[in-house]
């Protein structure tokens, strides 16, 4: 697989980390927006394609703490849906609007939900 990536064109690879990038703002806007929780398994299934995008754009032109921070979520989304499928097989998912309505608690200045 890795010879595979390796013999990619340069400016493909950049353009998959590119795409990788657009993945981290999309999911990030869609969790400042409550378009998305933290607690769905597709915030960390984005999370986990996006990381691996720019990872993949990194290998022609590499940079270690980059690489590093990628790995982690990599490892931290894959835990997260790991633990999520786990709940969701023994009925402890918890909802999105279960989620804001924590959240409102927690936070009772925030203004209401649109």
């Amino acid at each position: 697989m890795f010879d595979f990536i390796a013999r990619l064109p340069p400016s493909l690879v950049d353009v998959i980390g590119v795409i990788g990038f657009s993945l981290y703002v999309m999911n990030y806007c869609l969790l400042t927006f409550h378009r998305l929780t933290s607690h769905s398994k597709l915030y960390f299934m984005i999370n986990l394609m996006a990381a691996s995008m720019v990872l993949i754009g990194l290998t022609h032109s590499f940079n270690l703490a980059s690489a590093l921070i990628q790995l982690f979520w990599i490892v931290i989304s894959t835990t997260a849906i790991v633990l999520r499928q786990r709940q969701s097989r023994t009925g402890q998912s918890r909802s999105a609007d279960s989620d804001w309505t924590q959240s409102q608690r927690l936070m009772p200045d925030a203004k209401a939900k649109p």
